[in-house]
Protein backbone atom coordinates (compact mmCIF):
# COMPACT_ATOMS: atom_id res chain seq x y z
CA UNK A 1 0.00 0.00 0.00
CA UNK A 2 1.21 3.48 -0.85
CA UNK A 3 1.38 5.94 2.04
CA UNK A 4 -0.79 9.05 1.75
CA UNK A 5 0.85 11.75 -0.38
CA UNK A 6 3.46 9.20 -1.52
CA UNK A 7 4.09 11.43 -4.53
CA UNK A 8 5.93 13.97 -2.34
CA UNK A 9 8.87 11.59 -1.99
CA UNK A 10 8.45 10.09 -5.44
CA UNK A 11 10.54 10.57 -8.56
CA UNK A 12 8.65 10.15 -11.85
CA UNK A 13 10.17 8.91 -15.11
CA UNK A 14 8.52 9.99 -18.36
CA UNK A 15 8.41 7.51 -21.22
CA UNK A 16 7.62 8.56 -24.77
CA UNK A 17 6.54 5.08 -25.88
CA UNK A 18 7.25 5.29 -29.61
CA UNK A 19 10.90 6.16 -28.84
CA UNK A 20 11.64 4.02 -25.78
CA UNK A 21 12.08 0.37 -26.84
CA UNK A 22 10.80 -1.57 -29.84
CA UNK A 23 10.16 -5.26 -29.13
CA UNK A 24 8.93 -6.23 -32.62
CA UNK A 25 11.31 -4.65 -35.15
CA UNK A 26 8.57 -2.32 -36.42
CA UNK A 27 10.77 0.74 -35.79
CA UNK A 28 8.26 2.00 -33.25
CA UNK A 29 8.60 1.59 -29.49
CA UNK A 30 5.84 -0.40 -27.78
CA UNK A 31 4.44 -1.52 -24.43
CA UNK A 32 6.25 -4.88 -24.47
CA UNK A 33 9.49 -2.92 -24.95
CA UNK A 34 8.70 -0.96 -21.79
CA UNK A 35 8.00 -4.20 -19.88
CA UNK A 36 11.44 -5.44 -21.03
CA UNK A 37 13.10 -2.39 -19.46
CA UNK A 38 11.28 -2.26 -16.10
CA UNK A 39 14.32 -3.65 -14.30
CA UNK A 40 16.43 -0.80 -15.71
CA UNK A 41 13.96 1.68 -14.20
CA UNK A 42 13.84 -0.23 -10.93
CA UNK A 43 17.65 0.02 -10.81
CA UNK A 44 17.45 3.78 -11.35
CA UNK A 45 15.11 3.95 -8.34
CA UNK A 46 12.08 5.76 -9.77
CA UNK A 47 8.60 5.36 -8.25
CA UNK A 48 6.29 5.99 -11.19
CA UNK A 49 6.26 6.03 -14.97
CA UNK A 50 4.41 8.80 -16.77
CA UNK A 51 3.47 7.18 -20.05
CA UNK A 52 2.85 9.56 -22.95
CA UNK A 53 -0.40 8.61 -24.72
CA UNK A 54 -0.85 4.97 -25.70
CA UNK A 55 -4.61 5.05 -26.31
CA UNK A 56 -6.01 4.30 -29.75
CA UNK A 57 -5.26 7.17 -32.12
CA UNK A 58 -4.81 8.03 -35.82
CA UNK A 59 -1.50 9.60 -34.63
CA UNK A 60 -2.04 12.96 -36.28
CA UNK A 61 -0.34 14.51 -33.22
CA UNK A 62 1.60 11.52 -31.90
CA UNK A 63 -1.27 10.14 -29.85
CA UNK A 64 -2.57 13.41 -28.44
CA UNK A 65 -5.58 12.82 -30.70
CA UNK A 66 -7.45 9.93 -29.06
CA UNK A 67 -10.06 7.94 -30.97
CA UNK A 68 -10.76 5.43 -28.14
CA UNK A 69 -9.92 6.26 -24.53
CA UNK A 70 -10.48 2.65 -23.43
CA UNK A 71 -8.27 0.82 -25.88
CA UNK A 72 -4.57 0.75 -26.77
CA UNK A 73 -3.25 1.77 -30.17
CA UNK A 74 -2.18 -1.38 -32.06
CA UNK A 75 1.13 0.39 -32.78
CA UNK A 76 1.94 0.01 -29.07
CA UNK A 77 0.28 -3.36 -28.43
CA UNK A 78 -2.97 -4.51 -26.85
CA UNK A 79 -5.05 -3.80 -23.78
CA UNK A 80 -3.72 -7.01 -22.24
CA UNK A 81 -0.14 -5.74 -22.79
CA UNK A 82 -1.15 -2.60 -20.91
CA UNK A 83 -2.66 -4.64 -18.08
CA UNK A 84 0.55 -6.67 -17.90
CA UNK A 85 2.65 -3.49 -17.77
CA UNK A 86 0.54 -2.13 -14.88
CA UNK A 87 0.86 -5.42 -12.98
CA UNK A 88 4.59 -5.97 -13.59
CA UNK A 89 5.42 -2.37 -12.74
CA UNK A 90 3.39 -2.66 -9.52
CA UNK A 91 5.43 -5.72 -8.46
CA UNK A 92 8.50 -3.45 -8.67
CA UNK A 93 6.65 -0.73 -6.71
CA UNK A 94 6.42 1.45 -9.81
CA UNK A 95 3.06 3.09 -10.53
CA UNK A 96 1.80 3.82 -14.05
CA UNK A 97 0.66 7.39 -14.72
CA UNK A 98 -1.45 7.67 -17.87
CA UNK A 99 -1.44 10.70 -20.11
CA UNK A 100 -5.03 11.78 -20.69
CA UNK A 101 -6.13 14.26 -23.32
CA UNK A 102 -9.44 15.65 -22.11
CA UNK A 103 -9.51 18.99 -23.95
CA UNK A 104 -10.15 17.40 -27.33
CA UNK A 105 -10.58 14.04 -29.02
CA UNK A 106 -9.61 12.80 -32.46
CA UNK A 107 -12.01 13.57 -35.29
CA UNK A 108 -12.05 9.78 -35.73
CA UNK A 109 -13.55 9.25 -32.26
CA UNK A 110 -17.05 7.69 -32.54
CA UNK A 111 -18.48 10.72 -30.71
CA UNK A 112 -17.26 13.12 -33.37
CA UNK A 113 -18.26 10.85 -36.24
CA UNK A 114 -21.79 10.96 -34.83
CA UNK A 115 -21.59 14.68 -34.00
CA UNK A 116 -21.03 15.70 -37.60
CA UNK A 117 -23.94 13.63 -38.95
CA UNK A 118 -26.62 16.17 -38.00
CA UNK A 119 -27.42 19.02 -35.63
CA UNK A 120 -30.01 16.79 -33.93
CA UNK A 121 -27.58 13.97 -33.24
CA UNK A 122 -27.25 13.36 -29.47
CA UNK A 123 -23.47 13.64 -29.84
CA UNK A 124 -23.54 16.96 -31.71
CA UNK A 125 -23.35 18.88 -28.43
CA UNK A 126 -20.24 16.90 -27.33
CA UNK A 127 -18.25 19.39 -29.43
CA UNK A 128 -18.37 23.12 -30.20
CA UNK A 129 -20.17 24.00 -33.43
CA UNK A 130 -21.16 27.41 -34.80
CA UNK A 131 -23.62 28.18 -37.60
CA UNK A 132 -22.05 30.13 -40.41
CA UNK A 133 -21.29 30.68 -44.05
CA UNK A 134 -18.37 28.98 -45.76
CA UNK A 135 -15.43 31.36 -45.97
CA UNK A 136 -16.78 33.68 -43.24
CA UNK A 137 -15.08 32.51 -40.04
CA UNK A 138 -16.94 32.91 -36.71
CA UNK A 139 -13.99 34.95 -35.42
CA UNK A 140 -10.25 35.48 -35.92
CA UNK A 141 -8.94 33.02 -33.31
CA UNK A 142 -5.77 31.15 -34.26
CA UNK A 143 -4.86 27.52 -33.60
CA UNK A 144 -1.76 26.60 -31.60
CA UNK A 145 -0.44 24.78 -34.69
CA UNK A 146 -1.07 27.77 -37.00
CA UNK A 147 -4.08 28.82 -39.04
CA UNK A 148 -7.65 29.34 -37.85
CA UNK A 149 -9.35 27.47 -34.98
CA UNK A 150 -12.46 26.95 -37.14
CA UNK A 151 -13.10 24.12 -39.62
CA UNK A 152 -16.04 24.12 -42.04
CA UNK A 153 -18.41 21.12 -42.16
CA UNK A 154 -20.38 21.53 -45.43
CA UNK A 155 -23.02 18.88 -44.61
CA UNK A 156 -23.99 20.80 -41.44
CA UNK A 157 -23.46 24.36 -42.63
CA UNK A 158 -21.42 24.84 -39.45
CA UNK A 159 -17.89 25.35 -38.23
CA UNK A 160 -16.36 23.29 -35.44
CA UNK A 161 -13.74 24.61 -33.02
CA UNK A 162 -10.24 23.14 -32.60
CA UNK A 163 -7.39 24.70 -30.61
CA UNK A 164 -4.84 22.33 -32.17
CA UNK A 165 -5.04 20.40 -35.46
CA UNK A 166 -8.37 20.21 -37.38
CA UNK A 167 -8.15 16.50 -36.56
CA UNK A 168 -8.42 17.42 -32.85
CA UNK A 169 -11.88 18.92 -32.29
CA UNK A 170 -12.36 20.44 -28.82
CA UNK A 171 -14.76 18.71 -26.44
CA UNK A 172 -17.62 20.73 -25.00
CA UNK A 173 -17.11 20.58 -21.22
CA UNK A 174 -20.27 22.65 -20.72
CA UNK A 175 -22.20 19.47 -21.56
CA UNK A 176 -22.64 17.33 -18.39
CA UNK A 177 -22.94 14.19 -20.56
CA UNK A 178 -19.40 14.75 -21.87
CA UNK A 179 -18.11 15.14 -18.32
CA UNK A 180 -19.91 11.97 -17.19
CA UNK A 181 -18.38 9.97 -20.08
CA UNK A 182 -14.92 11.25 -19.12
CA UNK A 183 -15.36 10.39 -15.42
CA UNK A 184 -16.59 6.87 -16.23
CA UNK A 185 -13.56 6.31 -18.46
CA UNK A 186 -11.09 7.56 -15.82
CA UNK A 187 -12.68 5.35 -13.15
CA UNK A 188 -12.40 2.38 -15.51
CA UNK A 189 -8.63 2.98 -15.71
CA UNK A 190 -8.35 3.45 -11.94
CA UNK A 191 -10.05 0.04 -11.53
CA UNK A 192 -7.41 -1.40 -13.87
CA UNK A 193 -4.72 -0.36 -11.38
CA UNK A 194 -3.42 2.88 -12.89
CA UNK A 195 -1.84 4.97 -10.11
CA UNK A 196 -2.10 8.43 -11.60
CA UNK A 197 -2.84 10.72 -14.49
CA UNK A 198 -1.12 13.56 -16.30
CA UNK A 199 -3.77 15.83 -17.79
CA UNK A 200 -2.79 17.35 -21.13
CA UNK A 201 -3.48 21.11 -21.64
CA UNK A 202 -6.07 20.83 -18.87
CA UNK A 203 -6.32 24.60 -18.36
CA UNK A 204 -7.98 24.84 -21.79
CA UNK A 205 -11.10 22.76 -21.08
CA UNK A 206 -13.20 25.77 -19.98
CA UNK A 207 -12.79 27.67 -23.22
CA UNK A 208 -15.33 30.26 -24.37
CA UNK A 209 -14.67 30.86 -28.08
CA UNK A 210 -17.36 33.59 -28.28
CA UNK A 211 -15.24 35.61 -25.86
CA UNK A 212 -11.86 34.61 -27.34
CA UNK A 213 -11.08 32.65 -24.13
CA UNK A 214 -9.05 29.48 -24.65
CA UNK A 215 -7.19 29.24 -21.35
CA UNK A 216 -8.18 29.75 -17.68
CA UNK A 217 -11.87 30.07 -18.54
CA UNK A 218 -14.23 31.21 -15.75
CA UNK A 219 -15.53 27.68 -15.05
CA UNK A 220 -12.13 25.96 -15.08
CA UNK A 221 -11.79 25.30 -11.35
CA UNK A 222 -15.45 24.24 -11.02
CA UNK A 223 -14.83 21.63 -13.71
CA UNK A 224 -11.55 20.46 -12.13
CA UNK A 225 -13.05 20.13 -8.66
CA UNK A 226 -15.94 18.06 -10.03
CA UNK A 227 -13.45 15.93 -11.99
CA UNK A 228 -11.44 15.29 -8.81
CA UNK A 229 -14.51 14.49 -6.70
CA UNK A 230 -15.89 12.05 -9.26
CA UNK A 231 -12.61 10.26 -10.00
CA UNK A 232 -9.23 11.01 -8.36
CA UNK A 233 -10.47 11.15 -4.79
CA UNK A 234 -11.55 7.49 -5.01
CA UNK A 235 -7.90 6.36 -4.88
CA UNK A 236 -4.42 7.35 -3.66
CA UNK A 237 -3.24 8.77 -6.97
CA UNK A 238 -0.58 11.10 -8.31
CA UNK A 239 -2.24 13.69 -10.57
CA UNK A 240 -0.57 16.49 -12.47
CA UNK A 241 -2.17 19.07 -14.73
CA UNK A 242 -0.31 20.57 -17.67
CA UNK A 243 -1.08 24.27 -17.39
CA UNK A 244 0.85 26.63 -19.66
CA UNK A 245 -1.27 29.47 -18.30
CA UNK A 246 -0.61 28.76 -14.61
CA UNK A 247 0.65 31.53 -12.38
CA UNK A 248 1.39 31.17 -8.68
CA UNK A 249 -2.15 31.98 -7.49
CA UNK A 250 -3.72 29.48 -9.89
CA UNK A 251 -1.12 26.85 -8.95
CA UNK A 252 -2.21 27.17 -5.31
CA UNK A 253 -5.70 26.12 -6.42
CA UNK A 254 -4.45 23.31 -8.68
CA UNK A 255 -2.23 21.82 -5.98
CA UNK A 256 -4.27 22.64 -2.86
CA UNK A 257 -3.23 20.12 -0.15
CA UNK A 258 -6.91 19.28 0.41
CA UNK A 259 -6.76 17.29 -2.86
CA UNK A 260 -9.69 19.21 -4.36
CA UNK A 261 -7.98 19.40 -7.77
CA UNK A 262 -4.56 17.79 -8.46
CA UNK A 263 -1.47 16.68 -6.57
CA UNK A 264 0.54 19.25 -8.52
CA UNK A 265 0.71 21.24 -11.72
CA UNK A 266 3.21 21.61 -14.55
CA UNK A 267 3.94 25.30 -14.92
CA UNK A 268 6.33 26.56 -17.58
CA UNK A 269 7.49 30.00 -16.51
CA UNK A 270 11.15 28.93 -16.30
CA UNK A 271 10.92 27.20 -19.69
CA UNK A 272 10.25 30.42 -21.63
CA UNK A 273 13.27 32.33 -20.37
CA UNK A 274 15.42 31.75 -23.47
CA UNK A 275 12.71 32.98 -25.83
CA UNK A 276 12.56 36.57 -27.04
CA UNK A 277 9.65 38.26 -25.31
CA UNK A 278 6.59 38.67 -27.48
CA UNK A 279 8.12 36.50 -30.23
CA UNK A 280 7.69 32.85 -31.27
CA UNK A 281 9.37 30.02 -29.39
CA UNK A 282 11.85 29.74 -32.28
CA UNK A 283 13.28 33.21 -31.57
CA UNK A 284 15.92 32.32 -29.01
CA UNK A 285 18.05 34.44 -26.72
CA UNK A 286 20.72 33.39 -24.20
CA UNK A 287 19.38 32.34 -20.80
CA UNK A 288 19.63 35.01 -18.08
CA UNK A 289 20.68 33.03 -14.98
CA UNK A 290 19.43 35.75 -12.64
CA UNK A 291 15.94 35.45 -14.13
CA UNK A 292 16.04 31.66 -13.82
CA UNK A 293 16.97 31.97 -10.14
CA UNK A 294 14.21 34.54 -9.57
CA UNK A 295 11.52 32.43 -11.22
CA UNK A 296 12.44 29.16 -9.50
CA UNK A 297 12.78 30.92 -6.12
CA UNK A 298 9.33 32.47 -6.57
CA UNK A 299 7.78 29.03 -7.15
CA UNK A 300 9.77 27.33 -4.39
CA UNK A 301 8.80 29.91 -1.80
CA UNK A 302 5.32 30.65 -3.15
CA UNK A 303 4.05 27.07 -2.93
CA UNK A 304 5.91 26.07 0.25
CA UNK A 305 3.40 24.43 2.63
CA UNK A 306 0.37 25.58 0.58
CA UNK A 307 0.85 23.73 -2.68
CA UNK A 308 3.29 21.47 -4.50
CA UNK A 309 5.82 21.91 -7.32
CA UNK A 310 6.59 19.70 -10.29
CA UNK A 311 10.32 19.81 -11.00
CA UNK A 312 11.43 19.31 -14.58
CA UNK A 313 13.89 20.49 -17.21
CA UNK A 314 12.77 18.21 -20.05
CA UNK A 315 9.75 16.51 -21.54
CA UNK A 316 8.61 15.25 -24.95
CA UNK A 317 7.89 18.85 -26.07
CA UNK A 318 11.15 20.42 -24.89
CA UNK A 319 14.77 20.26 -26.06
CA UNK A 320 17.35 18.22 -24.14
CA UNK A 321 18.47 20.24 -21.12
CA UNK A 322 22.19 19.45 -21.46
CA UNK A 323 22.11 20.96 -24.98
CA UNK A 324 19.87 23.81 -23.95
CA UNK A 325 21.40 25.19 -20.75
CA UNK A 326 24.41 22.94 -20.23
CA UNK A 327 27.39 22.22 -22.45
CA UNK A 328 26.84 19.12 -24.56
CA UNK A 329 30.43 19.07 -25.83
CA UNK A 330 33.50 19.45 -23.53
CA UNK A 331 31.50 19.39 -20.29
CA UNK A 332 28.51 17.22 -21.16
CA UNK A 333 28.88 14.92 -18.15
CA UNK A 334 29.64 17.69 -15.65
CA UNK A 335 26.91 20.04 -16.85
CA UNK A 336 24.27 17.28 -17.04
CA UNK A 337 25.04 16.38 -13.42
CA UNK A 338 25.06 20.05 -12.37
CA UNK A 339 21.60 20.66 -13.84
CA UNK A 340 20.30 17.51 -12.16
CA UNK A 341 21.71 18.70 -8.82
CA UNK A 342 19.88 22.03 -9.01
CA UNK A 343 16.57 20.37 -9.83
CA UNK A 344 16.66 17.41 -7.45
CA UNK A 345 17.60 19.52 -4.44
CA UNK A 346 14.37 21.54 -4.70
CA UNK A 347 10.97 20.97 -3.11
CA UNK A 348 8.54 19.18 -5.40
CA UNK A 349 8.27 15.98 -7.39
CA UNK A 350 11.14 15.57 -9.87
CA UNK A 351 10.38 14.29 -13.38
CA UNK A 352 13.13 12.61 -15.40
CA UNK A 353 12.51 12.45 -19.14
CA UNK A 354 13.81 9.28 -20.82
CA UNK A 355 17.51 9.60 -21.67
CA UNK A 356 18.00 12.62 -19.40
CA UNK A 357 19.63 10.24 -16.91
CA UNK A 358 22.20 9.43 -19.63
CA UNK A 359 22.85 13.02 -20.71
CA UNK A 360 21.27 12.48 -24.14
CA UNK A 361 21.62 15.54 -26.39
CA UNK A 362 19.72 17.42 -29.10
CA UNK A 363 20.14 16.15 -32.68
CA UNK A 364 21.39 18.11 -35.63
CA UNK A 365 19.11 16.77 -38.35
CA UNK A 366 18.66 17.91 -41.93
CA UNK A 367 15.31 19.59 -42.66
CA UNK A 368 14.09 16.36 -44.30
CA UNK A 369 14.74 14.24 -41.19
CA UNK A 370 12.24 16.03 -38.91
CA UNK A 371 8.91 14.28 -38.23
CA UNK A 372 7.11 16.51 -35.73
CA UNK A 373 3.95 18.26 -37.01
CA UNK A 374 4.82 21.56 -35.27
CA UNK A 375 8.35 21.49 -36.74
CA UNK A 376 7.14 20.68 -40.27
CA UNK A 377 4.59 23.54 -40.08
CA UNK A 378 7.33 25.90 -38.86
CA UNK A 379 9.67 24.99 -41.74
CA UNK A 380 6.91 25.67 -44.28
CA UNK A 381 5.83 28.90 -42.57
CA UNK A 382 9.33 30.34 -42.17
CA UNK A 383 10.35 29.48 -45.73
CA UNK A 384 7.25 31.31 -46.97
CA UNK A 385 8.23 34.30 -44.82
CA UNK A 386 11.69 34.39 -46.38
CA UNK A 387 13.82 32.89 -43.61
CA UNK A 388 16.98 31.10 -44.79
CA UNK A 389 17.28 27.34 -44.28
CA UNK A 390 20.32 27.97 -42.08
CA UNK A 391 18.39 30.19 -39.69
CA UNK A 392 15.49 27.70 -39.65
CA UNK A 393 17.91 24.88 -38.79
CA UNK A 394 19.52 26.93 -36.02
CA UNK A 395 16.10 27.34 -34.38
CA UNK A 396 15.26 23.65 -34.85
CA UNK A 397 18.59 22.50 -33.38
CA UNK A 398 17.65 24.52 -30.30
CA UNK A 399 13.91 24.00 -29.97
CA UNK A 400 12.35 21.29 -32.19
CA UNK A 401 10.26 18.79 -30.27
CA UNK A 402 12.05 16.02 -32.21
CA UNK A 403 15.17 16.73 -30.12
CA UNK A 404 13.46 14.94 -27.24
CA UNK A 405 11.89 12.25 -29.39
CA UNK A 406 14.93 10.55 -30.92
CA UNK A 407 15.06 6.88 -29.89
CA UNK A 408 16.38 5.93 -26.46
CA UNK A 409 20.08 5.02 -26.61
CA UNK A 410 20.36 1.61 -24.97
CA UNK A 411 23.77 0.43 -26.21
CA UNK A 412 26.31 0.93 -28.98
CA UNK A 413 24.83 -1.72 -31.31
CA UNK A 414 22.82 -1.05 -34.49
CA UNK A 415 20.21 1.70 -33.94
CA UNK A 416 21.38 2.10 -30.33
CA UNK A 417 19.63 -1.17 -29.40
CA UNK A 418 16.26 0.57 -29.83
CA UNK A 419 15.03 -1.47 -32.80
CA UNK A 420 16.16 -4.16 -35.23
CA UNK A 421 14.10 -2.39 -37.93
CA UNK A 422 14.09 1.13 -39.35
CA UNK A 423 13.40 3.61 -36.54
CA UNK A 424 10.40 5.92 -37.02
CA UNK A 425 12.74 8.85 -36.26
CA UNK A 426 16.49 8.70 -36.80
CA UNK A 427 18.69 7.78 -33.85
CA UNK A 428 21.08 10.50 -32.66
CA UNK A 429 24.47 9.52 -34.20
CA UNK A 430 26.25 10.00 -30.84
CA UNK A 431 24.72 6.79 -29.41
CA UNK A 432 28.09 5.00 -29.63
CA UNK A 433 29.41 7.29 -26.87
CA UNK A 434 26.14 8.00 -25.02
CA UNK A 435 24.15 4.90 -24.06
CA UNK A 436 22.70 3.10 -21.04
CA UNK A 437 24.90 0.00 -21.27
CA UNK A 438 28.11 2.01 -20.92
CA UNK A 439 26.77 3.92 -17.90
CA UNK A 440 24.91 1.43 -15.72
CA UNK A 441 27.99 -0.08 -14.10
CA UNK A 442 30.13 3.04 -14.16
CA UNK A 443 30.02 4.67 -10.70
CA UNK A 444 31.02 8.02 -12.21
CA UNK A 445 28.35 8.06 -14.96
CA UNK A 446 25.39 10.40 -15.26
CA UNK A 447 23.10 7.39 -14.70
CA UNK A 448 24.82 6.58 -11.38
CA UNK A 449 24.59 10.23 -10.37
CA UNK A 450 20.82 10.32 -10.96
CA UNK A 451 20.47 7.05 -9.06
CA UNK A 452 22.23 8.62 -6.09
CA UNK A 453 20.13 11.82 -6.23
CA UNK A 454 16.95 9.71 -6.20
CA UNK A 455 18.19 7.70 -3.21
CA UNK A 456 19.08 10.90 -1.28
CA UNK A 457 15.54 12.26 -1.67
CA UNK A 458 14.18 9.12 0.00
CA UNK A 459 16.74 9.21 2.82
CA UNK A 460 16.69 12.85 3.96
CA UNK A 461 13.37 14.53 4.93
CA UNK A 462 14.87 17.97 4.19
CA UNK A 463 14.51 17.26 0.44
CA UNK A 464 10.76 16.89 0.85
CA UNK A 465 9.96 19.36 3.63
CA UNK A 466 12.73 21.98 3.76
CA UNK A 467 12.11 25.64 3.06
CA UNK A 468 14.11 27.36 0.31
CA UNK A 469 16.50 30.29 0.39
CA UNK A 470 18.89 31.52 -2.32
CA UNK A 471 22.58 31.80 -1.45
CA UNK A 472 24.74 34.28 -3.44
CA UNK A 473 21.58 35.77 -5.03
CA UNK A 474 23.55 38.48 -6.88
CA UNK A 475 26.21 36.15 -8.30
CA UNK A 476 25.84 35.83 -12.08
CA UNK A 477 27.64 32.49 -12.27
CA UNK A 478 26.37 30.51 -9.29
CA UNK A 479 23.04 28.81 -8.66
CA UNK A 480 23.13 28.08 -4.95
CA UNK A 481 20.44 27.64 -2.30
CA UNK A 482 19.69 26.08 1.06
CA UNK A 483 16.79 23.90 2.16
CA UNK A 484 16.18 23.89 5.92
CA UNK A 485 13.99 21.59 8.02
CA UNK A 486 14.02 20.81 11.76
CA UNK A 487 17.48 22.26 12.30
CA UNK A 488 19.04 20.40 9.35
CA UNK A 489 20.25 22.23 6.24
CA UNK A 490 20.88 21.02 2.72
CA UNK A 491 23.22 23.36 0.82
CA UNK A 492 23.23 23.10 -2.97
CA UNK A 493 26.16 24.85 -4.64
CA UNK A 494 26.43 24.90 -8.44
CA UNK A 495 28.61 26.69 -10.97
CA UNK A 496 26.22 27.19 -13.90
CA UNK A 497 28.94 27.96 -16.46
CA UNK A 498 32.26 26.82 -17.91
CA UNK A 499 34.52 29.32 -16.09
CA UNK A 500 36.08 28.68 -12.69
CA UNK A 501 34.56 30.77 -9.87
CA UNK A 502 35.83 31.65 -6.36
CA UNK A 503 33.45 31.98 -3.41
CA UNK A 504 33.50 33.29 0.13
CA UNK A 505 31.50 30.78 2.21
CA UNK A 506 28.78 32.55 4.21
CA UNK A 507 29.27 32.46 7.99
CA UNK A 508 26.16 30.35 8.66
CA UNK A 509 27.37 27.68 6.20
CA UNK A 510 30.89 27.37 7.59
CA UNK A 511 31.87 24.54 9.90
CA UNK A 512 31.21 20.81 9.84
CA UNK A 513 29.33 19.59 6.82
CA UNK A 514 28.92 16.30 5.02
CA UNK A 515 29.36 16.21 1.24
CA UNK A 516 26.37 14.17 0.02
CA UNK A 517 27.17 14.25 -3.69
CA UNK A 518 29.46 16.06 -6.12
CA UNK A 519 30.04 15.88 -9.86
CA UNK A 520 33.85 15.98 -9.55
CA UNK A 521 35.61 13.05 -7.89
CA UNK A 522 37.63 15.27 -5.56
CA UNK A 523 37.23 18.74 -4.10
CA UNK A 524 40.31 20.81 -4.98
CA UNK A 525 39.31 23.74 -2.83
CA UNK A 526 36.19 24.42 -0.80
CA UNK A 527 36.30 28.02 -2.05
CA UNK A 528 36.75 27.38 -5.78
CA UNK A 529 34.27 25.78 -8.17
CA UNK A 530 35.54 24.38 -11.44
CA UNK A 531 33.51 24.54 -14.69
CA UNK A 532 29.94 23.29 -14.05
CA UNK A 533 30.96 21.98 -10.62
CA UNK A 534 28.06 20.92 -8.39
CA UNK A 535 28.00 19.96 -4.72
CA UNK A 536 25.38 19.09 -2.15
CA UNK A 537 26.31 19.50 1.50
CA UNK A 538 24.35 18.40 4.58
CA UNK A 539 24.77 20.53 7.70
Amino acid sequence: MREKNWWKKAVVYQIYPRSFKDSTGSGMGDIRGIIEKLDYLKELGIDAIWLSPVCKSPQDDNGYDISDYQDIDPMFGTLSDMEELIAKAKVRNIGIIMDLVLNHSSDEHPWFKEARKSKDNPYHDYYIFKDGVEGELPNDMCSVFGGTTWEWVPELGQYFFHQFSPKQPDLNWENPKVRKEIYDMINWWIDKGVEGFRLDVIDQIAKEPDHHITINGPKLHDFLQELSRETFQRANLITVGEAWGADLERAKLYSNPDGSEFSMVFQFEHIGLDQEEGKEKWDIIPLDLQKLKEVLTKWQQGLHSIGWNSLFWNNHDLPRIVSRWGNDKEYRVESAKMLATILHGMQGTPYIYQGEELGMTNSKFTLEQYRDIETINMIKDRRERGYSDDSILASLYAKSRDNARTPMQWDDSFNAGFTTGTPWLDVNPNYKEINAKSQMNDPDSIFSYYKKLIALRKEYPVFVEGDFELVFPENNQLFSYTRTFEGKTLWVLCNFYGEEVSIEIPEKLKGKKELLISNYQDIDSENVLRPYEARMYYL
